[in-house]
């Protein structure tokens, strides 16, 4: 197990990911962000079941920087409950992993 996370958030629009992407890569808070565009979710929302075109964002950091990830994402997000989800990456390339770290505060 390392120190190291996958945080996932989905935004309605390619702009509002890009804004959060940028945001997070320039405070450092993450290494880099994927954004992978028009995946289509099905959710419960309230008292329906709604389905809407979404931006997915994968989003790479330190377990150490997990709440100002959140905090961050929060602040940025229009939608009023964003998900944030984090999993923990188990293992990977050494270089790649070091990486992460040298470019998380």
């Amino acid at each position: 197990m390392t120190d190291k996370l996958l945080i996932l958030t989905t935004t309605g629009s390619d702009s509002e990911a890009g804004k959060i992407a940028t945001a997070l890569v320039e405070r450092r808070l993450a290494a880099c962000v994927n954004i992978i565009p028009k995946i289509k979710s099905v959710y419960r929302w309230q008292y329906g079941v709604e389905s809407a075109e979404e931006f997915l964002l994968v989003i790479k950091t330190l377990k150490a920087q997990e709440e100002q990830v959140q905090s961050a994402v929060r602040e940025l997000h229009s939608y009023e409950l964003p998900e944030c989800i984090a999993i923990a990456i188990e293992s990977g390339s050494a270089e790649y992993l070091e990486w992460i770290a040298d470019s998380v505060k």
